[in-house]
């Protein structure tokens, strides 16, 4: 077995793979737990909630909630410089209740007196009908944290006016997502105002928005003014009146503006959302009960963990292409189900850390895997290119699962080829043995390319002797069939080398030595894998059907014929080729004897006809007729020689030891 693979299985027994992926499902598992601790990921995490939020999110759940605006037509109507004296907002409050608006909030600050005038009148005018805006900031030092609430006038909560908190809680990203969690929270404070108990939600509560700007029915503050001429009859009966500022000169998140905030809408249009109404949407999910609860914490490392794990049971065995579907599968299905969750329970569940664990596993183990493909590719390619195909080659290394390293049983055919006195020409050739080592790269570099193209393995080269087998490593079917037509191409690129090698003796002034081959064909069950010591090894094939095709290349000389093919190989390609029986010799190691065969491309059914009844008289010991045989010799030129030993001056052909 060659160091590299040997290597390799030690490496599968220490750490099997199975607990190679699993270890590394619980290493991308802590990782991305550290990373979701991060701030960074939590503002991705949030920019997820902005966008399930949203994608076919749920509408206003009452019209009851009104918008009066501070906005651009407002201050040109009225065409007074802002801030607007405290009588005209009285005049507002008085019309609005008049109008039948149940509570009246006024999302405005009055927390230093203005002139004791419009200050009386809009105390004069306030009642439990009316909340008032109130304001608190943090001003953070080394030595503390300083809280500063900033109350409206005294006079005007004498008068039964509620004051609620207006402030908001922004994330990171300067986005509105966190429902206040202070009990006297201006939204809480307007709920109460009109006989709706509502509970201070828990903190780190997310918003569920209803749209983006002007999604609550919205006039402007000169209209409500006048309700009776520029509204419909009975528009503020009953409703909740919320009064800000919502002013269109900054529309983009890039301007900013006045009183505006980001929200998880702001995802699609990139435009901001007036304070007031942004109190709308507290209010709404205070009613109803829309807020959202996020899931953080140890919860969050479960379904982090659970995550990791399904990746490491779709890649513990094999990653491919049901690798990606899966983790793209995983993906969509953690996206989905987030938002089931988050619009059918009210809870978000972040897909990203998930989605994240479940891809990071199954994308590291198939990183891991190609590479480690590639090394094997790159073994298969040093360990087999010596002697397969490169298609084969190529095979092989795209599968590795087809080379079973070690032995095996196998059918296999296999072929012998030597050169045809051979020693001869060493003899003659001893004092130039670049010329004789040249010859013999001549001789072994066609026959060996022939084998390859026909699918076969080459084995060895012992000498001038060249082993080659089919159907090992790789599955051939018809191994019989490419086994003799390979064979027989072998004989007839003789021809051509000869050819060329008589041209270039002739040229060079050099001797001329023709080359002859014999050939010798056996199927049958072989053990076949690598086989040698720790040091050296080779893929090779053992086996008493091994031995037999050695000895038909050895015997094939005594027939007088180039290619011998056994008794199993002459019923694979009888349909293929011309087969013809020559004799029944006695193999040594074995008592039975062995029919022995040879084969050409002409598959004449007379000359078959023809050749079985020589082949009978033969056998019966009696001399075929002299004419049958000469023109058995003519039309079969293959078995010229051994139709020629048959007459009756020739000698009996010996038998093969």
């Amino acid at each position: 077995m060659p160091p590299a693979f040997r290597r390799s299985t030690v490496r599968r027994l220490v750490v099997s793979r199975p607990l190679q992926v699993l270890l590394l499902a619980v290493f991308v598992f802590g990782a991305v737990a550290l990373l979701s601790r991060l701030p960074a990921w939590s503002l991705m995490d949030y920019r997820a909630f902005d966008y399930l939020s949203t994608i076919k999110g749920p509408g206003v759940p009452s019209d009851d909630v009104v918008i009066v605006a501070i906005d651009e037509p407002s201050l040109a109507e009225i065409n007074t410089q802002w801030p607007w004296p405290r009588s005209l907002h009285a005049q507002l409050v008085s019309h609005l209740r008049a109008a039948g608006a149940k509570v009246i909030g006024l999302d405005i600050i009055f927390s230093e007196p203005s002139s004791a005038a419009n200050d009386q009148a809009l105390a004069d005018v306030i009642g439990p009908d009316v909340v008032l805006a109130a304001d608190e900031t943090v001003v953070t030092s080394d030595q503390a944290d300083q809280y500063i609430r900033v109350m409206p006038l005294d006079m005007l909560i004498a008068k039964g006016a509620a004051a609620g908190i207006a402030s908001i809680m922004l994330d990171r990203d300067g986005a509105f997502r966190r429902v206040p969690t202070v009990f006297d929270g201006f939204a809480a404070t307007i709920a109460t105002a009109g006989g709706d108990a509502v509970e201070v939600p828990e903190e780190g509560k997310l918003v569920q928005v209803f749209g983006g700007a002007r999604t609550y029915r919205t006039v402007s503050y000169y209209q409500a003014l006048d309700p009776a001429n520029f509204l419909p009859p009975g528009f503020f009966t009953g409703k909740t009146v919320i009064v800000g500022l919502s002013l269109q000169n900054a529309p983009s998140i890039d301007s900013g503006g006045a009183d505006a905030f980001a929200t998880s809408h702001t995802v699609h249009d990139g435009r901001l959302t007036a304070g007031a109404e942004v109190q709308a949407t507290i209010l709404d999910n205070l009613r109803f009960g829309r807020s959202i609860t996020e899931i953080r914490g140890s919860l969050a490392q479960v379904i982090l963990f659970v995550s990791a794990l399904c990746a490491y049971l779709l890649v513990s065995r094999r990653t491919g292409w049901k690798t990606i579907v899966g983790s793209v599968a995983a993906v969509l299905f953690l996206a989905g189900g987030s938002y089931l969750v988050l619009h059918m329970g009210g809870i978000f569940v972040s897909p990203l850390a998930p989605s994240f664990a479940f891809v990071g596993v199954a994308a590291a183990q198939a990183t891991l895997d190609y590479a480690q493909e590639r090394r094997s590719r790159r073994q298969i390619t040093r360990a087999f290119s010596q002697y397969l195909a490169p298609a084969l080659v190529a095979q092989l290394a795209k599968d590795p699962s087809k080379l079973k390293l070690g032995g095996e049983k196998r059918f296999l055919s296999i072929l012998f080829c030597d050169v045809r006195g051979f020693t001869t020409i060493s003899e003659q050739l001893k004092d130039d043995p670049e010329q004789l080592t040249a010859l013999i790269n001549r001789l072994l570099t066609p026959l060996s390319e022939i084998v390859l193209s026909h699918g076969g393995t080459i084995d060895k080269y012992i000498g001038d002797c060249l082993m080659a087998f089919w159907n090992a490593p790789l599955d051939d079917p018809d191994h019989a069939v490419h086994a003799v037509s390979a064979a027989l191409d072998m004989l007839a690129s003789m021809d051509r080398l000869n050819e060329e090698l008589q041209h270039e003796a002739e040229a060079d002034g050099r001797r001329f030595f023709p080359l002859r081959i014999g050939i010798g064909v056996n199927t049958g069950e072989c053990v076949v894998g690598n086989m040698g010591s720790e040091q050296r090894f080779d893929y090779s094939a053992l086996g008493d059907a091994v031995n037999l095709a050695a000895r038909l290349e050895s015997a094939s000389k005594a027939y007088g014929v180039s290619l011998l093919i056994g008794e199993r190989v002459a019923a694979e390609v009888n349909e293929v080729f011309g087969v013809f029986e020559l004799d029944r010799i006695a193999v040594k190691g074995k008592l039975e004897e062995t029919r022995i065969f040879a084969a050409s491309r002409n598959r004449d059914t007379s000359l078959a006809e023809r050749h079985g009844k020589v082949l009978a008289l033969h056998y019966e010991g009696n001399m075929p007729p002299a004419d049958l045989v000469e023109s058995l010799a003519q039309d079969v030129p293959e078995l010229a020689v051994y139709y020629q030993r048959m007459m009756p001056q020739d000698d009996q052909p010996p038998v093969s030891d």
